[in-house]
C-alpha cells in the first residue's frame, strides 16, 4: 500500500503549520568591524527582503532579524550576506551557536514540510483497507444457494 493511500485511509490532515511548532524565530547577526559602513550596507539589503523583519540593537556590529521558518533560515541569510561581500563575526562562540541553529531550524523545516507519520493510528489504515475491499468473508451468493441441501 502506498504512503499516499495509508494516510487518507487513517483520515490524517496536514494542515500546516502544526499549531505550537513555533516557526517565527528571532535571531542575531553579528558583523565584524572591518570594513567600514558595512552595517548600513546589510541593513539596506536585509529591509527589501519580504517577510523579514529587521531590527537595530544596542550593539552597533549587531541586527536582530525576524522570520518564518517556513521562508528563511539563518544559514541562508547569512550565506547571502557573506555572497554579497559582507564580513560576519566568527568567534568560535558564534560558530558553535551558528552550526546548532543551523542544524535545528533545518531539522524543524523538514519535519514541517514532510508528511504527517501514522504512528499511534497505523491500525486504522488496515481497518479501513480491509473494509474497502473484497475480501473471503464477504460472499454475494444468497444463504439459500449457499447451503447444500
Amino acid at each position: 500500500m502506498r504512503r499516499e493511500t495509508a494516510y487518507k485511509l487513517a483520515g490524517r490532515h496536514h494542515d500546516r503549520p502544526v499549531p505550537g511548532a513555533d516557526i517565527h524565530k528571532q535571531r542575531e547577526i553579528r558583523f565584524k568591524p572591518l570594513p567600514p559602513g558595512q552595517m548600513e550596507r546589510a541593513w539596506r539589503a536585509l529591509r527589501l527582503l519580504k517577510d523579514l523583519h529587521i531590527e537595530r540593537t544596542a550593539d552597533p556590529l549587531c541586527v536582530v532579524v525576524r522570520y518564518s521558518v517556513l521562508d528563511y533560515s539563518l544559514e541562508t541569510l547569512e550565506d547571502a550576506l557573506r555572497e554579497a561581500g559582507f564580513a560576519l563575526e566568527n568567534s568560535l562562540y558564534v560558530r558553535l551557536v551558528r552550526a546548532i541553529v543551523y542544524f535545528s531550524e533545518e531539522t524543524q523545516r523538514h519535519n514541517l514540510l514532510s508528511p504527517e507519520r501514522l504512528i499511534k493510528q497505523s491500525n486504522e489504515v488496515y481497518i479501513q483497507a480491509w473494509n474497502h475491499h473484497a475480501h473471503g468473508d464477504h460472499d454475494d451468493t444468497p444463504p439459500e444457494l449457499r447451503e447444500y441441501k
